[in-house]
């Protein structure tokens, strides 16, 4: 008990003499540092989108009449919808339309088994014109919130279709142009085309614009595709394809500059994605038209297999025209910084060949000749009557028609190289490109089909070798008899092909860039591309007379002249150049 006392003696006096020590002490005052304002700046990766209202929906929507909108979204003005990019793609078929002239005359033929006629066919292009409405209504009805509530989407769409179907048929059938296959006069411009890009510009402004780039990626390149296949199905000129594309990007923009004057802000949802990026890195796709091969002659000299026949004269054997080439591209570059970037292209080049008619024509004309030389030859050798072999002889072809497999000599590249940038302002730019690639040529395939009588030649050869008396080395060809064997011939084949071999290309270019949105862009480019190939024509005129009249085929063979195809090969420095336009995605 003691030490506890002295224990609790101790504790008492040292708390006490604590307690004294702050007596005579000042508070305790809190000091706060100086802060100065200053402007920093925040830097964000080029995919660090930032979006107006962040809400998710997931749940179905089928309010249709139900107005509904999001105060934070600020309403566009007349201009933000309005980018005018469908104006050089309008102009760019005006420029290009007459030279689809050359062309007309092919279906003033009045034979309808001389008509040419692509074998390319496909209905595709009939349900890839709504690919765009198809599924920007599916992401609405599946409650994926796009700029629009259903009322003002509804107006857009109607008045943007609207304004295209009064420019389409106010213009189709004014204009008054024949399609490429003869079928009717209301070519200029293309309805599918533009119905077609309707719909992406749609898409493209209710969720490539607040959702994901992607979304208008999607769209635009199924549009692009269906021009593509309008040109490829034979009913559409590349100029009415390209002013069918101005007139669907022009009239979406204008009724969706509609919607924003009478509605304001009412009926908005989502606002412009904003993205913040110093490298112009970019996905683009392209349309264009080509300047360069404007034709192909082979002469005699180019012909392979000639042995050292000396050509006199050297002469124009055949001669192929092209109309403008159309040009379609998918392109992108990733930038290493402002101004230079590593990217590549694939480029599609389609050149069609003109003035089928005169070839038409060449080719009666030459199986005519060609028959009629061997009624004279047979005449000449047998004591036949000229008529009846002459009749013998207009039976053998009773059906002649010419389709083309494929009326354009297409070529496809792939490139790789260096990009460059040179920023002008906030919104444009100058772009340049270094390239190197490969590219390889479909060839141009013009098939014939005849049916007729096979004929059959009696007939008996001396041929004197001339060792004796050289003098009198002599053939002689007695013909007993020339007549329908009853037996009907029908034969398909390859008249004519024309392609190039795989070559090494070099391209380069200008470009001029319009950033209209923080993400999009709009592109005029000029490139130039060069090559060195080799073509080569192969002529094959005379294959029906080996199942026509195949003894006079064997006779042929048998005399050293056989009834082979004829093959021209030239070398050729080839140039392109390029104009069109692009739709760029920026991230």
């Amino acid at each position: 008990m003691k030490n506890l006392a002295l224990i609790i003696a101790f504790i008492a006096s040292v708390v006490s003499g604590s307690a004294e020590n702050y007596l005579n002490q000042e508070p305790l005052k809190l000091q706060v540092p100086e802060l100065k304002p200053e402007l920093v700046k925040v830097t964000k990766t080029p995919l660090d989108y930032q979006l107006n209202n962040t809400t998710v929906s997931t749940k179905m929507d089928f309010d249709f009449f139900t107005s509904k909108t999001n105060p934070n979204v600020k309403a566009n003005k007349v201009m933000d919808d309005l980018s005018f990019a469908g104006v050089p793609l309008f102009l760019a078929g005006i420029a290009i339309k007459g030279d689809k002239a050359n062309f007309r005359q092919d279906y003033g033929n009045a034979h309808a088994n001389t008509r040419l006629l692509t074998s390319f066919k496909t209905r595709i292009d009939d349900y890839t014109q709504f690919f765009g409405p198809a599924m920007t209504v599916g992401l609405k009805l599946g409650g994926v919130e796009g700029r629009s509530d259903w009322p003002r989407l509804f107006a857009s769409a109607v008045m943007s279709y609207g304004i295209m179907a009064g420019f389409v048929n106010g213009i189709k059938y004014t204009a008054k142009e024949m399609r490429p296959d003869g079928s009717t006069a209301n070519s200029w411009p293309s309805g599918h085309t533009a119905t077609s890009f309707v719909g992406a510009t749609l898409l493209h402004k209710e969720y490539g614009l607040t959702r994901s780039p992607w979304y208008s990626v999607a769209g635009y390149g199924v549009a692009t595709a269906t021009g593509i296949m309008r040109i490829l199905n034979n009913r559409h000129w590349i100029s009415d394809v390209m002013s069918g594309a101005g007139i669907g990007i022009m009239s979406t923009e204008l009724g969706y500059a509609l919607s924003d004057v009478l509605f304001k802000n009412k009926g908005l949802l989502r606002g412009d994605l904003e993205g913040v990026s110093d490298r112009p890195s970019f996905f683009a796709i392209s349309m264009g038209m080509s300047y360069g091969l404007k034709n192909l002659t082979f002469h005699d000299s180019d012909e392979q297999y000639a042995g050292d026949n000396d050509f006199d004269e050297d002469s124009e054997a055949f001669n192929v025209d092209f109309h403008t080439a159309s040009v379609v591209d998918i392109e992108g570059a990733y930038f290493l910084n402002k101004y230079v970037g590593i990217g590549g292209r694939l480029r599609v080049r389609a050149m069609t060949a003109k003035g089928w008619s005169n070839f038409i024509e060449d080719a009666k004309s030459d199986r005519k000749d060609l028959e009629s030389s061997l009624a004279d030859i047979i005449d000449m050798a047998s004591s036949m009557p000229t008529q009846t072999i002459k009749n013998e002889m207009q039976n053998l072809t009773t059906l002649e028609e010419y389709s083309i497999e494929s009326d354009h000599l297409t070529e496809f590249s792939a490139n790789v190289g260096l990009y460059f940038n040179l920023p002008l302002s906030s919104r444009f730019a100058l772009g340049s490109k270094l390239l190197i690639g490969r590219s390889m040529t479909q060839e141009l395939d013009i098939n014939a089909h005849y049916q007729g009588d096979t004929k059959n030649m009696a007939y008996d050869m001396n041929i004197s070798d001339g060792y004796a008396d050289p003098d009198k080395n002599d053939m002689s060809l007695i013909v007993k008899d020339f007549y329908s064997t009853n037996n009907p011939y029908d034969i398909e084949w390859d008249y004519l092909t024309l392609g190039g071999n795989n070559s090494t290309n070099f391209g380069t270019g200008l470009s001029l860039t319009y950033r209209y949105k923080s993400n999009f862009s709009w592109r005029l480019f000029c490139d130039y591309d060069f090559s060195k190939k080799e073509y080569t024509l192969t002529a094959d005129p005379l294959r029906y007379l080996k199942v026509g009249t195949p003894n006079i085929s064997s006779l042929f063979d048998m005399l050293g002249a056989p009834m082979d195809p004829i093959v021209y090969k030239k070398e050729k420095n080839v140039s392109f150049f390029t104009i069109g336009a692009s739709f760029a995605v920026n991230f």
